[in-house]
């Protein structure tokens, strides 16, 4: 739908129509697609996961599994404490003491993950973004932003013989616009084309727009006109702004700023000395100011996982198979990225949030998942004894389309690598390991010309309110 009664110039002084379109559990929603029977029902997905083990993490939990307090990046087997394995279930032939019949009520369906499925059925979707916009910028596996301002218009349109079933719908304003209507229609298409659910949030910016999309999940359409943006966020926790994650929203809530509103009003220069620039950026966003353009993806220049624990833990093999189930999972999205990477590093917080990060050189590129899961799991032993709060991994110093380089610069045959896995003795010269104070800003997804002041503390995918735990990317 275009609108030529426009000219250039009156289009240019037009607010612009941002999409976020963030599918709902989308890991859970695609074994759905292929087990028509799980729909409705509670459902695990499981990074590191095996049938009938309770090994892993949890990938993503459907909002069913949530209720029963299951949880992004928590291990499987306290998701097994929660909810047991559905017994007999023929994809998953666990018959144990964490099993229960399948017509009990608090029983789960467990999944492994399948990123080949998944990627199929996320192309499906970016095909239907990609026939709605001019311009999409793919954050990640089941997220978009859409710039569609030269496809439809804030203009209000009368809707009262509209008989949308849509009880998810938000109407932020009095009145129906144009654009509210367009989204609605890309939401539809991506369910009836392909078969899964997604939310769509709908403002003048981008920041404004991802928070409008997680604000009435799953399924849903929230729409924030320009004029509505300051009082849609004013009475949000201040932790929904774009920029702000757990330690920058506990260091907010010490100044007496709770919400996005109480953000909105605070002194910006008091904001610039506490926390950098970054400082005058979120204070922007809390008051709907948000001026970056949507542009196409580039190549990210790091890619990393980060997981929280429910509470802090000095257990050594909970860190362990914590640190395993994310190197896996960044090892794994590298690969599917056609990447090598030069650096692996680990990120520990430990309480109250004082953050430490570590990072291994290698003498060149490699693809290798199981030396990306050995050297962070090195890397963790000097906080064998530390209680923890969260973990990362990362792999950095990326190299896209040279699979034949497959090992270390140097070592001529597998053997040789192996070697440099196996002999301590021989890190110090295959391998420098630094130990750096890096803010956090080095551990989001650099894309090429494109790390903005959002890029800072801001919870992970581990966390986020989506549940999906194995995206990994940040925008």
């Amino acid at each position: 739908m275009t609108f030529d009664a426009f000219t250039d110039t009156e289009r240019d002084a037009e607010p612009r129509i941002i999409l976020h379109v963030d599918m709902d559990c989308f890991y859970a929603s695609c074994e759905r697609l292929r087990e028509p029977a799980l729909r409705g029902e509670p459902v695990v997905v499981g990074m590191g996961y095996e049938a009938g083990e309770p090994h892993g993490a949890v990938a993503t939990a459907s909002y069913e599994a949530r209720e029963y307090g299951i949880e992004s990046a928590q291990a499987i087997s306290e998701a097994l404490d929660r909810l047991p394995r559905v017994e007999n279930d023929a994809d998953d032939e666990s018959v144990d003491s964490e099993a229960k019949p399948a017509d009990s009520d608090d029983a789960g369906y467990y999944r492994p993950v399948d990123l080949d499925f998944y990627e199929a059925v996320a192309t499906e979707v970016k095909e239907v973004l990609q026939e709605s916009a001019d311009v999409v910028r793919e954050v990640s596996i089941d997220e978009a932003y859409l710039d569609v301002t030269d496809r439809t218009s804030w203009d209000p349109v009368d809707d009262s013989s509209d008989t949308e079933d849509d009880a998810n719908a938000s109407a932020i304003a009095d009145s129906r616009t144009i654009a509210a209507g367009y989204a609605r229609h890309v939401r539809q298409r991506i369910g009836r084309e392909v078969g899964v659910p997604a939310s769509v949030g709908v403002a003048p910016n981008m920041a404004t727009a991802k928070i409008a999309s997680d604000h009435d999940k799953p399924d849903g359409l929230t729409v924030v006109p320009p004029g509505a943006v300051e009082d849609f966020l004013a009475p949000l926790s201040v932790a929904a702004i774009h920029g702000v994650g757990p330690v920058t929203a506990s260091e907010l809530r010490e100044m007496d700023i709770e919400t996005a509103g109480d953000l909105a009003d605070a002194d910006p220069a008091t904001l610039v000395d506490r926390f950098g620039e970054r400082g005058r950026a979120i204070y922007d966003r809390a008051r709907g100011d948000d001026d970056r353009a949507v542009t196409p993806t580039g190549r990210p220049k790091s890619l990393s996982r980060e997981s929280a624990f429910t509470e802090a833990t000095a257990e050594g093999e909970a860190k362990r198979e914590r640190v395993g189930a994310l190197a896996a999972d960044v090892a794994s999205r590298a690969r599917s990225r056609d990447a090598m990477y030069r650096t692996v590093g680990i990120k520990i917080v430990t309480p109250p949030f004082d953050i430490n990060t570590r990072a291994a050189s290698l003498p060149g590129p490699v693809d290798d998942p199981d030396l990306v899961e050995s050297i962070a799991l090195d890397l963790l032993d000097e906080f064998d004894d530390s209680e923890v709060r969260k973990l990362g991994v990362r792999v950095s110093n990326l190299h896209f389309g040279a699979r034949d380089q497959s090992t270390l610069d140097g070592f001529e045959t597998d053997d040789d690598l192996d070697s440099l896995r196996e002999s301590s003795a021989d890190w110090p010269d295959a391998v420098t390991t630094t130990e750096t104070d890096a803010p956090l800003t080095e551990w989001t997804t650099e894309r090429d010309g494109d790390a903005d002041a959002g890029n800072d503390d801001r919870e992970t995918v581990a966390n986020d309110r989506s549940g999906q735990s194995s995206l990994g990317e940040f925008d």
